[in-house]
């Protein structure tokens, strides 16, 4: 007689195999991404408040049970998939000047915020976290620790260096690096940057940081 057992919480198995220690289901971490990259093309379809677990497990090609063993709700799955993004971070820039340190952070920074679904995943969830203290919560420590602690490092590389004081206002120096890119890309979502653009900005921002 043949013995079905289950040795993996997504995918049922037809032979008995060796008895997986005790403790919490064994979670396929593929099944994990693929519900991580619905909920990506999820937000970028419906929003945050037509989305739904049912539309999300359709889109990732599994069932509900498979989300639901991940996350309690929708709510915890958004604020884990964008408390992720800021775990990843950016690469930091070391070009050995701090102008062209600026200048390829915001070309990175640019292709990512003019992204097709980042562009509007963003503005969306910046609406939900007008309601929703959890997720605004989220989205501050996505920046904060994403763009910010890249600039963090680009300004104490600047100050080893000797281009800028070491004593200068970080939180200042912060929101002259980030404010104006963010502003353009994501607040007025200006269509497209001017031809230099993100030239000029480096070297603009690097003489205000060097003038603190």
């Amino acid at each position: 007689m043949l013995v079905r057992m289950t040795t993996n919480a997504d995918e049922p198995q037809t032979r008995p195999r060796r008895r997986t220690p005790a403790g919490a289901a064994v979670l396929r971490e593929d099944v994990t991404e693929a519900i991580r990259a619905a909920v990506f093309e999820e937000l970028a379809a419906v929003g945050y408040a037509r989305m739904s677990i049912e539309g999300i497990a359709r889109r990732a090609g599994v069932g509900k049970t498979a989300v639901y063993r991940r996350w309690r709700s929708k709510l915890h799955l958004v604020l884990d998939v964008v408390s992720a993004i800021a775990v990843m971070g950016l690469p930091t820039p070391d070009t050995g000047s701090l102008e062209g340190d600026l200048c390829l952070l915001y070309e990175v920074t640019s292709r990512a915020l003019r992204h097709p679904v980042a562009s509007q995943i963003i503005p969306d969830l910046q609406a939900e976290a007008a309601r929703n203290p959890e997720i605004a919560e989220a989205m501050q420590k996505t920046l904060r620790e994403g763009q910010e602690g890249v600039a963090s490092k680009i300004i104490v590389a600047a100050a080893q260096r000797g281009e800028i004081s070491g004593h200068l206002d970080e939180d200042l120096a912060l929101d002259l690096i980030s404010g104006p890119l963010y502003w353009r890309s994501v607040v007025i979502r200006s269509p497209k940057l001017p031809k230099g653009y993100l030239a000029a900005l480096a070297r603009a921002t690097a003489e205000a940081l060097k003038a603190l």
